[in-house]
């Protein structure tokens, strides 16, 4: 991954691309009775609202010089009527159109996340959670009033201006003709502006996503930021990043807001050409009720028009957001079920490597011609230096990555020929890193499976030594914890961890340094409980402190992606090679001396 990621742009290179918004009308389809149902309303609103300059034109031109009070009554009356009836419908409108647009919201967001239940670890591996996050958060919230208004107040619009154009001939082609002048500049306007604000707020949508990722590293990462005292640094990297989003965010605005004011121009210079034409034609083929409705109607007529501008600054802000939201609909997991894929029946535990080659990259190959077997129940260490690929084998058991050679089998089945589900329903997986989520501990502990009985996750409390601590809290095992845990000890979230792993019965059990933040006391304790819960099942120790796993059946020394030496403790010992120096290295010197 790349050296400060939250200062790398992510690149989009895409053209305007109209498929974004095919593809968003599959999440409007279900409601388009809804929808339907309001565009008549609003046409019925849009029409009370269009009759009014047509109703002062015959107030001036007929009743007034008639002095016909019963005519200005009802004309007064039918006005009043038509405003009552548009309120109603524009109350019906943002009452319904709320509820559509925030019913997909949540349904774009709902599939975004379970998507992102299904990538793989190579995924988050490479990518800072904070990039994740604010295209879940606040991506799809930046839909929302496209969802909510826009879609709707267009279709309004058009049948607006439809209208308006059609009372505007009614009255005199002449003006109107004049009035369509202005539409070339308008064209002109806006193919001008279009590119420019569509990279405006493609940059400014960068520079949030890598706000939002620095932020989310700064806040994982406090403790180590307090204690190597980096405070200052960090304000000054954040006001950097800071000063990138509010540089953006001002250009966008700026971009954005030119549209307005020429529309508002446009239509004040259109206006004062139909005055000055207007009331030289007076007394010719106008009428002064004639002019002042459609000096009404010129005004509505470019209302329109700058809602349908709005709404195209809502679709080119909202496509910067749709291409991410859907690239990473589209991202394909790099494990997956293959099509023909099997459910992998109860096992009893048998694990075979078979000239297993791997690697993160095309480059940074980790294992090489890894070959082994584990018979059912028995207990398997992997030792070695840091970073010799122990984790990585423990790893691709459970397919959170494949292998790039070979194959790796259970009882025999080729483990990318089943499906994810049944086969890491049947192993407990402890890793290096515990993980606490917030919620009770007794939730924490029954996470891998929730139809476990209260005396069962008690049971596995037990059994790896936590049920004292758990005990001794306010609320015992229904206590809250915040997430990962950190009012919680290292140990006591190890602890915990060990317990969930444990409580789902696995057949094939794995443990990643699952004791390497218990005190000897608490690590000897376990070890009885140990000996009854790994006895029928298949296990994968992995342990820097090899007292914790000379009890193993076998131990395997991992060096640079290779199985170098393989054997018991006694056996490995008298070979006085690789795990001889190891154990060594480890003993205290009143022992080796």
């Amino acid at each position: 991954m790349a050296r400060n990621t939250f200062n790398v742009d992510e690149e989009l290179e895409t053209p305007f691309n109209l498929k974004h918004l095919k593809r968003l009308t599959v999440y409007i389809r279900p409601y388009k009775k809804k929808m339907i149902l309001t565009v008549l309303i609003m046409l019925i609103a849009s029409g009370a609202n269009l009759i009014g300059p047509f109703i002062i034109k015959h107030a001036i031109d007929s009743e007034i010089p008639d002095k016909n009070i019963t005519g200005l009554t009802l004309l007064s009356g039918v006005f009043l009527a038509a405003l009552v009836i548009s309120g109603i419908c524009m109350k019906w409108r943002i009452r319904m159109m709320a509820e559509i647009g925030q019913s997909i919201i949540q349904n774009i967001r709902k599939d975004l996340f379970s998507h992102l239940q299904s990538l793989s670890f190579s995924f988050y591996d490479s990518r800072p959670h904070g990039k994740i996050l604010v295209r879940v958060v606040n991506y799809v919230n930046s839909l929302s009033d496209l969802l909510s208004n826009g879609l709707i107040q267009l279709i309004t619009d058009l049948f607006s201006l439809a209208v308006i154009f059609g009372f505007m001939l009614a009255i005199d082609v002449k003006l109107t003709l004049l009035t369509l002048a202005g539409f070339p500049v308008l064209a002109a306007v806006i193919f001008f502006i279009k590119t420019a604000q569509r990279k405006a707020w493609q940059t400014l949508s960068n520079k949030q996503s890598n706000m939002n990722a620095y932020i989310h590293e700064s806040i994982n990462g406090m403790k180590v930021t307090q204690a190597f005292t980096r405070e200052q640094e960090n304000k000054r990297i954040f006001h950097r990043v800071s000063t990138g989003y509010k540089q953006s965010w001002l250009k966008a605005m700026y971009v954005q807001f030119l549209l307005w004011p020429s529309i508002e121009n446009i239509s004040v210079l259109t206006v004062s050409v139909i005055y000055v034409f207007g009331i030289a034609w007076i007394g010719h083929s106008v009428t002064v009720g004639a002019l002042i409705a459609f000096i009404g109607y010129i005004w509505m007529f470019w209302t329109p028009l700058a809602n349908i501008g709005n709404f195209y600054n809502a679709i080119i802000n909202a496509m910067a957001y749709l291409e991410r939201i859907f690239e990473m609909m589209d991202e394909q997991p790099a494990v997956k079920d293959n099509p023909d894929g099997k459910v992998l029946k109860t096992i009893e535990g048998k694990v075979e490597f078979e000239s297993v080659d791997f690697g993160y990259g095309e480059k940074e190959q980790v294992l090489k011609n890894v070959q082994f077997k584990a018979d059912p129940g028995e207990t398997v260490a992997l030792v070695g230096a840091t970073g010799s690929g122990k984790t990585t084998i423990v790893s691709l058991i459970s397919r959170f990555y494949d292998c790039t050679l070979g194959r790796i089998k259970i009882d025999g089945t080729d483990i990318q020929g089943v499906t994810l589900s049944s086969l890491r329903k049947q192993m407990g997986v402890m890793l290096q890193d515990p993980f606490i989520f917030s919620g009770t501990i007794m939730e924490n502990i029954r996470y891998g499976r929730l139809d476990a009985t209260d005396e069962e996750v008690l049971e596995a409390a037990k059994a790896v030594q936590a049920h004292d601590f758990i005990s001794g809290l306010q609320h015992g095992y229904y206590t809250e914890v915040n997430e990962r845990g950190t009012r919680l000890s290292t140990g006591q979230r190890q602890l915990i961890s060990f317990a969930r792993a444990l409580l789902a019965d696995p057949k094939i059990l794995i443990l990643d340094e699952a004791t390497s933040s218990i005190d000897t006391e608490t690590e000897l304790a376990i070890q009885k409980g140990l000996e009854r819960l790994l006895a029928e099942r298949t296990s994968f120790v992995i342990a820097h402190r090899l007292s914790t796993i000379q009890n193993a059946d076998r131990i395997l020394y991992i060096d640079d992606g290779r199985i170098v030496e393989e054997g018991t403790h006694e056996e490995l010992i008298g070979k006085r090679g690789w795990y001889w120096k190891l154990y060594n290295s480890q003993r205290l010197p009143s022992e080796t001396g």
